[in-house]
């Protein structure tokens, strides 16, 4: 119950921010991910499946990955494994 909270209250609005971002600057900005699906959207999966930081580290890694010299293509985000695995 405390973690679904605390994931509302530290994901939900860094989520918005990035939707806000969507909806708002990147029909302005009109630059194409490389791959898919876009970096914003690789963020607010991660951010859903692997929690703030790890969520966060993943997604400056996919920022930093697209660019002209980087991959394209298909990348989705990691699965997240079970620790006692």
């Amino acid at each position: 119950m405390i973690s679904n909270y605390l994931k509302f209250i530290l994901i939900y609005p860094i989520i918005l921010i990035i939707k806000l971002y969507q909806v708002l600057l990147s029909p302005i900005i009109k630059t194409n991910c490389r791959f898919s699906p876009s970096c914003s959207e690789y963020a607010i999966i991660a951010l859903k499946e692997h929690g703030l930081v790890k969520g966060f580290y993943l997604s400056i890694l996919r920022i930093l990955r697209c660019n002209p010299f980087g991959n394209h293509g298909y990348d989705p985000v990691p699965k997240k494994t079970s620790r006692n695995t």
